[in-house]
């Protein structure tokens, strides 16, 4: 009998620790998805670096209480799956948010982004954020204009002092 209890202990730990080391973690509600339709979303997670798992309610509300995150418990009723992120915090709202527009039966029910709870509207608006890398070439784009003004303004006086000389 204890050592149940002890695997139950370990499993709240194991996602305890999940819930402090991730970045960005959401539950969603996956009744409804096909086993196909499930296995083509663990893919697409797969691919981007997220782990997606699916715990008993009563270990996730004690590992949420665990980790200081307890708004979590009112999401954690009926089937849920969670996507645990340790690199990328914009990855699995972009995924998930992407899978539910193609597949209604997916419901993102709430989140964890670096280590506060988020709603719904706010993992949404996680998801339409561009990329890591669009926002950095959007932030090049912007450095550069300046370097680039001056460089079409000193070129113009160049080429007007030419003709004044020529």
């Amino acid at each position: 009998m204890s050592s149940v209890l002890e695997q139950k202990k370990q499993l709240v730990n194991e996602i305890s620790e999940k819930f402090k080391s991730s970045v960005s973690t959401i539950v969603v509600d996956y009744r409804g998805l096909s086993v196909a339709e499930v296995t083509e979303l663990r893919k697409q997670l797969r691919e981007a670096g997220i782990e997606f798992k699916v715990y008993k309610n009563t270990m996730t509300r004690r590992a949420a209480d665990a980790a200081e995150l307890s708004g979590l418990n009112d999401a954690l009723t009926g089937p849920n799956a969670i996507a645990f992120s340790t690199e990328d915090v914009v990855a699995p709202a972009k995924v998930l948010n992407d899978f539910a527009k193609k597949h209604e039966a997916l419901e993102i029910k709430a989140g964890v982004i670096e280590g506060n709870i988020a709603t719904v509207e706010e993992i949404k608006a996680l998801a339409e954020l561009p990329s890591r890398e669009g926002l950095l070439s959007m932030l090049l784009s912007v450095l550069q204009a300046p370097m680039r003004n001056f460089a079409l303004a000193a070129k113009a006086v160049a080429e007007q002092k030419e003709e004044q000389g020529a």
